[in-house]
């Protein structure tokens, strides 16, 4: 029970981050962004879970936003082009893959992932008495 709490508040800090985040810098968002950025910050918090505390930052960063960028290539293709919600589109971005993702987003999550990287890292030490976070760099 424990367990479930504690990622249904993870699930729900990312999801109202992930709809600020579009509403700062969009002036937009969609209900279904709070799915994906839960979803989002619930695997990216499971990166450190998984790993340990030796994986340089950087390299946590990277898998963090091959997910991050991965969940928005799947949710984009079921809202976008399945459903036909036009949430999003990057067709006009360079390197896009079917207007659903592109590689300066991609790049842009590498950034933005150290601070879901740290936020639940020092949630889970503050809320649910994990380990105090440590970081290795290189």
């Amino acid at each position: 029970m424990m367990k479930a709490c504690k990622y249904a508040i993870l699930f729900l800090v990312g999801g109202i981050v992930y709809m600020a985040m579009e509403m700062i810098f969009r002036g937009r968002t969609h209900w279904t962004m709070a799915l994906v950025g839960g979803i989002c910050f619930i695997y990216c918090g499971l990166v450190n879970e998984i790993m340990n505390w030796s994986t340089p930052l950087p390299l946590q960063m990277l898998y963090c936003s091959l997910i991050i960028t991965s969940i928005e290539l799947v949710a984009g293709l079921i809202l976008n082009s399945w459903l036909g919600l036009a949430i999003w589109n990057y067709d006009r971005m360079p390197l896009n893959l079917c207007g659903q993702i592109c590689l300066p987003y991609s790049i842009l999550w590498y950034f933005v992932s150290l601070i879901a990287i740290v936020a639940d890292d020092y949630m889970r030490y503050w809320l649910f008495g994990e380990e105090k976070p440590h970081y290795c760099w290189r």
